[in-house]
């Protein structure tokens, strides 16, 4: 995966802590931490200022100084996670291991963030670019690694349009469930993406060697 967007900072912000003085930096990196978890609980249209004011310990008032509007806003949260995706799976353009395991690394760290971008935004036409843009580097890698061992190309369409969505979904449904088994969430999720493949090409699913650890 290697997706592409508007940069966003690489490790989440520490929340603001009521009556703390933080720069001006420190404090907007405080806003968006406070709206993705306020955005992630009701989406865009049911969170107002007020509820992201709150949960990010500060007033209205303040929030405007960094902000002009919700959008921008949300924009600013979605942006946030976004980066931090791609900031962690850039070093490759596949679907090797490692690229799984660092997509899980986001997701663990930031379960809200993660839902934000890939529950809510996803659902959101004005902002589902960001999840599309997303979606679409996936697709486009998982076509890339499919091509030396499934020539046929609807095939390798079907698949590679369906591997994104199974990966997130099932990320999602982890988190749900409390992130359970950390260390093995990767290769379940990987005995996924081979079950697919198998199926899609009428084949019995085959592990490939374990990986030393």
């Amino acid at each position: 995966m290697n997706p592409e967007a508007s940069p966003g900072p690489a490790q989440p912000a520490e929340p603001a802590r009521p009556g703390a003085r933080l720069r001006r930096g420190q404090r907007r990196d405080a806003i968006v931490r406070g709206a993705i978890r306020a955005f992630a609980r009701t989406g865009y249209a049911a969170t107002s200022l007020d509820d992201v004011a709150a949960e990010a310990a500060i007033s209205r008032a303040l929030l405007y100084r960094h902000f002009e509007s919700k959008e921008d806003l949300y924009r600013a949260a979605l942006g946030d996670i976004h980066g931090r995706i791609r900031a962690a799976t850039r070093p490759s353009g596949d679907f090797a291991p490692e690229r799984i395991e660092a997509f899980i690394r986001v997701a663990q760290a930031d379960p809200d963030g993660f839902r934000l971008l890939f529950r809510h935004a996803a659902r959101e036409p004005e902002f589902r670019e960001f999840t599309d843009t997303l979606r679409a580097h996936m697709t486009a890698a998982a076509q890339h690694a499919m091509r030396s061992f499934m020539p046929d190309e609807s095939q390798r369409r079907w698949a590679a349009g369906l591997l994104p969505a199974t990966i997130i979904e099932a990320i999602i449904a982890w988190l749900d469930a409390g992130a359970p088994d950390p260390d093995r969430a990767p290769d379940a999720i990987r005995a996924m993406q081979r079950g697919i493949i198998a199926a899609i090409r009428g084949a019995p699913a085959v592990s490939p060697p374990s990986r030393t650890r």
